[in-house]
């Protein structure tokens, strides 16, 4: 924004200093004009020199002031001098923090989200200000880290499809004589698979906006709704689905937390045991929050992977190319619908294998309590 030119910070404190000086200065003087001066005869008088031992003529109101009058001028001027150039001084080393939080707010804007004041000193004002930033560019710096990630793996998870797309319409091109047929399905197969990304890659970028109507949800409806969905995969996958729980009401897009919720079962689902394997699914209601829980057993994870696991298209430290593994997004948008909603997404490894997620949210309002234990 472009501002006309004003009068610095400094000078404005400096000109306070100096007025509020010279103002305690004439008070000063008043004060001594009133409750001394005033009481000095205007007209000469005499004593008895044996009563006083200082004997003599008193001093008039007049031989005073003609003495007191320039001296009061002199050291007035002198508490202006003295404020003017106290007050520079003072306002400069009071404002040195702010020129440095200036510089790196400069800084920041021509991109280097490196560099942290850490303003040293005790707690003030301005140290609270300096730390404060200091936390900003720590948030910003790994946000658009992540962000410059994200971006990456989504530009090469989608260059794929279309690689493998062109190299299709290649092998037709040049042998005609080849089954169309086989090379239909294989991109169809692509294309759908570039679609889902496409489709993820919105809805990640969606719920990171927080471009969505809030509403009352209950988490255990859509936590029904999404083990009804998924129960064909989970038979074909031989995984026993298992839900239970209490009305757990929250306010936020009931699209989103569908597809929170969908996200995460299908993950269970995916990464379990290759045959007998079970998904839990609860919801809780706590003081002031909700939570969803999603369990699953499977093989035993490190607990230094776990931090992986919601990065876009990692599992643990393996590429996702799996039939059933989707685009490699499903917990990676999990945590931004759940940061999305003000709440938090914890992952933690089950002593016995498999993962368990929890999802805590704000809740609406005191819920009420409802028992419905169920087996798909």
């Amino acid at each position: 924004m472009d501002r006309a030119p004003g009068v610095s910070v400094r000078l404005k404190l400096t000109l306070s200093y100096a007025g509020f000086l010279m103002l305690a200065g004439v008070l000063l003087l008043a004060a001594v004009w009133l409750f001394l001066l005033r009481y000095v005869p205007d007209r000469a008088m005499l004593y008895n020199p044996d009563d006083k031992p200082t004997g003599g003529v008193f001093p008039v109101r007049s031989a005073l002031l003609v003495v007191f009058a320039p001296r009061a001028a002199a050291v007035l001027a002198f508490l202006l001098v003295f404020g003017l150039v106290g007050g520079w001084i003072l306002a400069g080393r009071m404002l040195a923090p702010l020129t440095r939080i200036a510089d790196a707010t400069r800084r920041a804007t021509h991109g280097s989200l490196s560099h942290r004041i850490r303003l040293p000193g005790r707690k003030d004002e301005f140290r609270e200000l300096a730390d404060a930033f200091d936390t900003m560019l720590t948030r910003l710096e790994a946000h658009v880290a992540e962000q410059r990630r994200f971006a990456a793996n989504a530009s090469h998870e989608l260059r794929t499809p279309l690689a493998v797309s062109k190299a299709l319409l290649d092998v037709a091109r040049t042998d005609p004589n080849r089954d169309t047929g086989e090379l239909i399905d294989r991109l169809h197969a692509v294309n759908t698979r570039a679609i889902d990304l496409t489709e993820a890659l919105l809805l990640a970028g969606r719920a990171e906006q927080r471009s969505f109507t809030r509403e009352r949800v209950d988490l255990s409806l859509l936590a029904e709704e999404a083990t009804e969905t998924l129960l064909p995969l989970a038979e074909k996958h031989g995984v026993t689905l298992e839900t239970s729980g209490e009305i757990t009401t929250t306010t936020g897009s009931p699209a989103l937390l569908l597809q929170l919720t969908t996200n995460l079962v299908h993950n269970a689902i995916v990464h379990n045991l290759p045959d007998q394997g079970t998904v839990w699914v609860t919801t809780d209601a706590r003081p002031g929050t909700v939570v969803l829980t999603v369990e699953n057993t499977g093989e035993l994870l490190a607990p230094d992977l776990i931090s992986t696991l919601t990065e876009p298209f990692q599992r643990g430290t393996e590429r996702i190319h799996t039939d059933h593994a989707g685009v490699g997004l499903g917990l990676a948008i999990a945590k931004t619908i759940t940061h999305a909603h003000d709440g938090t997404l914890t992952l933690t490894p089950r002593p016995a294998g498999g993962l368990r997620i929890s999802v805590e949210l704000p809740a609406t309002n005191p819920p009420t309590q409802r028992k419905s234990p169920g087996q798909n």
